[in-house]
């Protein structure tokens, strides 16, 4: 038997997945069918970089278009989720503090009805990379065209952060949404079901990290993503053995759009079969790692 530790609340499993901790229903949760990663739409910054200079990056709003790509996306949120033909789905949010990200639920949330919308919640954790407060437009070209040159996860904006600084952040909020996921802290006893939708509402970056510390992406791999448009969403549907996966929802083709290698794209067909628990014991990153190995993986 293992022992979770949830701030001073222990849950324990037991091999069958009785829970004998804390969630006190004594079956464990099923797990959410989707965690649903959606970009903000577009902001003030997004057509002006010169917002930045008199406006505070956590206050820059959307714009009129931005509010419209809400609203798609939540129309686009729920028409995939009415495909699954369930009847007793729901959803509940995690949103940056960002005003443009709030803004973007309060839209996309316009799809959906009260009784659907299980809760959400603000998670600081999810918010944009920080670039420095204050941004001087000129200063800030320079500093990303350095990005570029030094790397795009290591270089660290001065006074901001760097995406590994990022990564960091994100490391702690991936923990606390597998606890909540474990103790079903989106789902109240008598109403739980396989049908609740995770929405991670945020920033481009902040998402890619977020996808590059679930799946233990390297920084080589996480440097070659592109940006997920305004509005746009990346979907993590549970495969056929409860792991997610890229490659339910989305085609080969759009994942190598996205940035998806060979190697990752072999990763994300073996995550919709394998079981929680289970590692990639053929992990395909190992032979073009390590280069001293011959076709059939033999010391050469």
């Amino acid at each position: 038997m293992a022992t979770l530790f949830v701030g001073s609340s222990a849950t324990a499993w037991c091999s069958s997945g009785i829970c004998v901790g804390c969630c006190g229903s004594g079956i464990r949760p099923p797990r959410p069918r989707r965690i649903i990663l959606v970009r903000h739409g577009q902001s003030e910054g997004n057509v002006d970089e010169s917002a930045y200079t008199r406006i505070a990056d956590p206050r820059i709003s959307l714009t009129e278009a931005g509010i419209g790509e809400a609203e798609e996306c939540g129309r686009n949120v729920r028409r995939m989720i009415e495909g699954d033909g369930a009847h007793d789905w729901s959803v509940y949010f995690y949103v940056s503090p960002y005003k443009r990200t709030r803004q973007t639920l309060q839209h996309l949330a316009r799809s959906f009805d009260r009784r659907r919308i299980a809760g959400m919640r603000e998670e600081p954790r999810l918010r944009e990379q920080d670039f420095g407060n204050f941004q001087d437009r000129e200063k800030m070209r320079v500093e990303k065209a350095m990005r570029m040159l030094y790397g795009r996860f290591f270089y660290r904006f001065p006074n901001g952060e760097s995406a590994a600084d990022v990564y960091d952040r994100i490391t702690g909020f991936r923990e606390t949404l597998k606890s909540d996921i474990d103790v079903g802290r989106f789902q109240p006893p008598g109403r739980r079901n396989p049908n609740m939708n995770l929405v991670l509402v945020s920033h481009g970056l902040t998402l890619r990290v977020f996808l590059m510390r679930w799946y233990k992406w390297t920084v080589d791999q996480y440097e070659r993503l592109n940006n997920l448009g305004n509005g746009r969403m990346i979907v993590m549907e549970k495969g056929f053995g409860g792991r997610y996966t890229l490659l339910l929802h989305h085609t080969e083709k759009e994942l190598r759009q996205f940035g998806l290698t060979d190697e990752m794209l072999i990763d994300q067909e073996w995550q919709k079969h394998a079981k929680i628990g289970e590692l990639n014991y053929d992990c395909p990153m190992m032979n073009s790692f390590f280069t001293h190995f011959d076709d059939e993986c033999s010391i050469t």
